[in-house]
């Protein structure tokens, strides 16, 4: 999936949101056969359910196994011109930030892991498919595609978690349309599907209770892991929206235990010992976490694309995500209902709490250093040890909650404070250990 932490210092951080509300998908076999043309109308109804994406209050699943196919983004550039042109504006986020440069610490912090590699921004969603073909970071299984392109998407509803488990370059021949209509359509026009099931498994009757422009988005910007049987699959860590918070998260991957009675780690640190969690782009729990300003009353889409004027005078929905910072009629039309100067509010917002990362960030390192002497020393018992190894897991987990979290504190300052108090609660109590 994404690395979404775009570039701090410029305010990108705010983008949250996937493809919601507007351009359809149609249909495209995902093994390469020959497309269908998908249905010219006049109108961007649904088919059949008399339901739109500005009329939905409940979200519509994809069936599985029903050997569905997906239609190219360009093929409905037609149909839907100003929908698609937008959202070919999302090239024009080009830039790629290099984290490993602009925060030298994570090096350490993700020792071990792909990320200490290599670990840059994610571009505009139309740039998704060269992003993690490129990647320096190993990608053994086709689910390093999830959320990359409907292709993928689609091979999972057809064939099941089997999907995942697929080989990446495997999958990789199969690709025709990167991050497109289907993600967040399926093939019906301007209706909102969750196409990600396991957003669906993980939520359960719950899913009901979110609004389907926020579960659009939640599908792919979110914390997820892989299954660690023979299906890798793509996996929420949470069921239902009551354990859907950093606590419990963490608590369901402490409780996930292998043979050997070890708790879930995405990898283990050689040096340290320690069984390290890696924290993906939690956009949607932030947002919907308890604290959270907004959660209540809007939704990803009404600040990450709104609706805009096209010249022939034509309202319609924007599919260039971007921060409502960058754009003059969302701030006039609906931000200064509430705010008298939004990009003051959100600068100093994301300046707190990057000063407090990068200071937990370095402190972090260093006690990872001192670990690491400690165990070379060989002179502590594995019981004291494992102590520092697990307020250091935990330290790090709630430090990689917000780091990662695209906003950089604005979605959710409540939840945002909460997380750094603890990982330096937890940072505090490694260090106490380590110095007896």
């Amino acid at each position: 999936m994404a690395d979404f932490k775009d570039g701090k210092a410029i305010l990108a951080g705010l983008i949250v949101c996937g493809a919601v509300l507007g351009v359809v998908a149609g249909k495209m076999n995902h093994k390469g056969a020959e497309t269908a043309a998908p249905v010219v109308s006049s109108e961007a109804a649904p088919e059949d359910n008399g339901q739109t994406a500005e009329s939905q209050t409940t979200a519509l699943v994809s069936e599985r196994g029903t050997g569905i196919t997906v239609t190219k983004s360009s093929d409905w550039a037609e149909q839907f011109p100003n929908q698609y042109e937008t959202y070919m504006m999302n090239s024009e986020n080009d830039e790629i930030v290099d984290y490993i440069e602009q925060n030298p610490y994570i090096k350490t912090l993700y020792n071990g892991y792909g990320f200490a590699i290599e670990y840059g921004s994610a571009r505009g969603h139309t740039y998704v498919v060269d992003d993690v073909t490129s990647t320096g970071r190993p990608h053994k299984l086709a689910n390093c595609f999830t959320c990359k392109t409907s292709d993928m998407t689609a091979l999972a509803l057809n064939e099941g978690d089997a999907a995942y488990a697929m080989n990446f370059e495997d999958v990789e021949t199969m690709i025709t349309d990167p991050f497109g209509c289907f993600h967040c359509h399926q093939n019906e026009p301007g209706v909102l599907y969750v196409t990600h099931t396991y957003l669906a498994d993980a939520l359960g009757e719950d899913i009901n209770k979110v609004d389907p422009a926020n579960l659009s988005c939640g599908q792919c910007h979110s914390e997820y892991y892989f299954k660690t049987d023979e299906t890798h699959a793509t996996t929420f860590a949470y069921n239902g929206l009551d354990t859907m918070n950093p606590d419990d998260i963490l608590a369901y991957y402490n409780n996930m235990k292998d043979e050997d009675g070890n708790a879930y780690a995405d990898w283990v640190q050689e040096d340290t010992g320690i069984r390290m969690l890696k924290v993906q782009h939690p956009e949607f729990e932030t947002f919907l976490g308890a604290g959270s300003p907004h959660a209540s009353n809007m939704t990803c889409a009404d600040c990450h694309m709104g609706t805009v004027t096209a010249e022939d005078g034509t309202t319609f929905t924007n599919h260039n995500w971007i921060s409502p910072l960058d754009s003059q009629e969302m701030l006039d039309n609906t931000c200064s209902k509430c705010h008298g100067d939004l990009a003051a509010e959100v600068a100093a917002i994301q300046k707190e709490t990057t000063d407090r990362e990068n200071e937990i960030g370095y402190a972090l390192e260093e006690m990872n250093h001192n670990l690491a002497a400690a165990v070379a020393e060989g002179t502590r018992s594995e019981e004291d040890l494992n102590a520092v190894r697990e307020a250091a897991r935990t330290a790090q987990f709630y430090w990689d909650f917000v780091y990662v979290e695209n906003s950089e504190g604005v979605h959710n300052p409540t939840l945002t404070k909460e997380c750094l108090d603890k990982a330096q609660q937890y940072l505090d109590e490694a260090n106490s250990l380590l110095a007896k």
